[in-house]
């Protein structure tokens, strides 16, 4: 990751409950209307989006399995947004979990090149799973997961999501 200037990465990416947000993305907004500074050029709004920020579409990079540099969660950006939505209350009145703030940090202050799927890791928690679909993987021995299983395509994955994000 480090080589190739890459910040987040992650096997898997989901819808959030509605319920457990009601708050989260006006209180984004809000964020993002007082620090501009932050808005990364060629970021990846569209991934958590599909209307420009008007809403959240609710996808986000499931977090039990992810990578990154944690300068990126103790920089000035991740920091100040963090105290913004701390001083909201939605962490304790609602259940704003790590997996869609930092999803949406992600999304918003880095440069979309600067997030990495891991394609080539197979990962399982529960009933949900990555496992690599690329031939080529399989070809070299290294899997044993069940391509048939993968949450990728599930109806509850946000995967179309991320492969339009990274077609444009």
């Amino acid at each position: 990751m480090e080589e190739n200037n890459k910040i987040y990465g992650f096997t898997i990416t989901v819808y959030e409950i509605s319920a457990t947000i009601r708050s989260l993305w006006p209180t984004v907004t809000d964020f993002i209307e007082m620090h501009p500074e932050y808005i990364a050029d060629d970021n990846a709004m569209e991934f958590i989006s599909d209307n420009n920020g008007k809403s959240y579409n609710r996808c986000h990079f499931w977090s039990n399995f992810e990578i990154a540099d944690m300068d990126f969660w103790r920089g000035e950006a991740y920091t100040a947004f963090f105290e913004h939505l701390d001083s909201k209350g939605g962490f304790y009145y609602e259940r704003w979990g790590d997996a869609p703030v930092h999803s949406i940090a992600a999304s918003l202050f880095l440069k979309r090149d600067q997030l990495h799927f891991f394609e080539e890791i197979g990962y399982q928690h529960d009933d949900w799973g990555h496992c690599p679909l690329s031939d080529g993987i399989w070809e070299k021995g290294r899997c044993s997961c069940s391509q048939k299983g993968s949450f990728d395509y599930d109806p509850s994955s946000c995967m179309p999501h991320w492969e339009k994000l990274m077609s444009i």
